[in-house]
Order: structure tokens, then sequence, then C-alpha cells
């Protein structure tokens, strides 16, 4: 249900006429995705000011406002929005506040010029979302970011350590620096000799190039996508609307992540080479797919990292990359059981030197069923 939904709000008037991007029929869309919702909900754009544009907006969602638990901010992956946590939403907002954004220069918010410079793009988007917290009155939460959003979180929670109770990543993009030599397969080298030329581009151009052709072709090359949220959207082609919507226009948000991209897939500027600064009472969870393409971080690697913090991994059986939407109730489950002992006092006062967490692992297991807590404990012991 939707509560004071500012859905004629905009930067402007968007439409484009080769690419067929309509900025009403992606409010459509976008409305027919949230309908699903059975908690309350708003939706607005949020003034941060000139951060990076000249009026910056940061379209906003939340839920269940009022109640008294430490809130939940969320942040999308590379090429998404906000609806891409709509299995999510009702399972993490059921008693505590949750609020999620469509990260600055993607889906319906502002789409300033960000600096070409890797590291200068990453403080702009870091500074936006500091800048959106600033607004919405937030003075800490839980920071949970998947893929692209995990790299963001990191260097958010790196430069703003007083705003996060608990960092978790869902997936996280950009940690592992470019191994020096890759063992791959022929078919892989041939390929990217291919795509390799498109890497001067950015990233979702073809897309755009398609034009009129380009729902089409996210119909056929990301179905496997909107296949993930047909349990509560009868209509999947609404899904695939929705992702075309968010990509075909300016590229705004994808020049800023293609600025800090180097080869098909891999950080210019690595997390881990900064994770350690992360202040060590930040307690980290990462939550990785079992078959997700992504290069898992050992446990003993991020925990060396920052020997006196609480750092656990915990993998989520039969899920790829998209670990919320490919197995959303084991997700939900360990999420919520992560944010009711990120609330525990003794957590609160946890000092990074005497480490109380003895516990705290069986607590989070009391949310799982204990099946699906049978199958994360088997493949946890391979990483």
């Amino acid at each position: 249900m939707a509560k004071n939904d500012e859905d004629n709000i905009s930067n402007g008037s968007r439409n484009g006429y080769w690419t067929k991007f309509s900025e009403s029929k992606l409010i459509q869309v976008e409305r027919e995705i949230l309908n699903v919702l059975k908690t309350v909900y708003r939706t607005w754009f949020v003034s941060i000011g000139s951060v990076v544009g000249k009026d910056d907006k940061v379209w906003t969602i939340a839920l269940n406002e009022k109640a008294n638990k430490t809130p939940v901010v969320l942040l999308h992956g590379f090429a998404a929005g906000l609806c891409f946590w709509i299995l999510n939403f009702d399972a993490i907002a059921k008693d505590r506040p949750v609020y999620a954004i469509d990260v600055l220069g993607f889906g319906r918010s502002s789409r300033p010029k960000f600096s070409s410079n890797s590291l200068e793009a990453e403080q702009q988007l870091v500074k936006s979302l500091e800048a959106w917290r600033v607004q919405m009155n937030l003075e800490k939460f839980v920071l949970l970011g998947h893929s692209f959003g995990g790299y963001l979180a990191t260097s958010y929670a790196i430069n703003y350590p007083d705003r996060v109770k608990h960092l978790i990543l869902a997936d996280p993009w950009g940690f592992q620096e470019k191994p020096p030599k890759l063992n791959v397969p022929l078919w892989f080298k041939l390929a990217s000799i291919v795509i390799y030329p498109f890497t001067w581009f950015n990233p979702l151009a073809s897309i755009r190039a398609a034009g009129p052709m380009g729902p089409w072709l996210i119909g056929k090359i990301r179905n496997d996508i909107s296949a993930k949220y047909s349990s509560i959207i009868e209509n999947t082609d609404v899904f695939t609307e929705y992702i075309y919507h968010c990509n075909s226009q300016k590229p705004s948000g994808e020049s800023a992540f293609h600025s800090m991209v180097q080869g098909l897939a891999w950080a210019k500027n690595p997390m881990m080479h900064r994770y350690h600064t992360l202040r060590q009472n930040v307690p980290v969870t990462v939550i990785y797919g079992e078959k997700s393409w992504i290069r898992k971080t050992p446990e003993a690697e991020l925990k060396n990292k920052r020997p006196n913090s609480y750092v656990k991994i915990e993998i989520i059986p039969n899920a790829g990359h998209h670990i919320n939407a490919d197995q959303p109730q084991l997700f939900n489950n360990t999420v919520k059981g992560i944010c009711e002992v990120t609330d525990d006092r003794e957590f609160q006062d946890f000092d990074g030197k005497n480490p109380k967490y003895t516990d705290w692992d069986k607590r989070i297991e009391d949310y799982l069923d204990e099946d699906d807590f049978s199958g994360m404990q088997i493949i946890n012991t391979r990483l």
C-alpha cells in the first residue's frame, strides 16, 4: 500500500526518442511492482543539494518508519533500482524501519555528470549518500549493499563509521584485485577478444544503441532476472520493462561505475586495499551466493585485515549473484537475525578490543529453519 506516493515529482520530464525511454512508463511499472507490498510505504524525492550536479535528488522508499528498532538502509547494485528489493521489503520491514534508494545516477534519481577519475567518482557517490542521510535525519543504521552497492557501502562505512551499526555486504563487487594471470578456457579468451573493444564504452551502451529493440534485448539477455520475481509478480514483463527504463536513460551512474572498472569486471581500486581502515568497532557480515560468479574472499583473510573486529561470512546455498532474489526467505531471515543481534546491548557496547560475540552466531541461527541452517553450515566449511 502506497502512502503519500509523490510520483509526480521528478527532475524534469525525461523521454528518449531513439531509446524509447519514458519517464511516465518507468513510474507506471515501478508502481505496479511496489503494489505487491503488504507493508505501508511512501516514496518521494529527497533533495540533497549540489553534491555532484546543480540540484541532486534521490528517489527514496520508506517502510515501517515509526518502528523503534535500528533502521536498515538498502543499496542496490549496478544497473538496478530499489525495486530489486521487492522480495525483501516486507520481511525485513516487519518490525523495523527500512529505507532504499535509487543510488544517485541510477533509476529515478538525478543523473549528474560524475568525475571520470575513479576515486573521485566513488567519493562523489559516497558524499551523496551522506547528504541523503543528513536530509533523512538518520543517526545510525544497518547498511546493506548488494554487488556494486556493497562496494559503495564499504566506502561509506570507512568514511562515516559513526553512522553504521553493522555493515552487511551481499555478494559484494570490487573487493579482490585482478589476478595477474587467469587460467580460463579457450572459449572465454576468444570471447574476451570480441568483447574487449566494447569495454571502451559504457556497459549498457548496447541497450540504448538498440533503440526500439532495447526492451526486446533486455528480455532476451536478462530474462533470468525478471523470472526471479515471478513468485509475486504475475507478469514478469513488467520487471523487464522496469530494468529497461532504468537503464535506457542518460548514462550517469553507469559512467561513474565505468570509470571504476578495469577489464571486464575488476575494480581499479579494490576494496581489500582499504578494508583494513574501516574502524574496528564496525561489525561486518558478508553474505555470498554459493553459485555466484563473484570471487569469494576467505573469512580468514577478512579477519586478518581486522583482527579485533567482528567479521563473519555466510554463504546462501543454491543462490547466484542475486542472492536476495534467488533465495529470498533464507536471505531475509539471515538479515533479520543479524539486525536483531545488532540491536543487542552487548553488541552496542563492543569496543573492538574485547569481543563479546561468542553466542551471536547461535542467536542468528535461531532465525533460520533447521534445514536451511544445516545447508549453510555445510557450505561455509568450504571457504
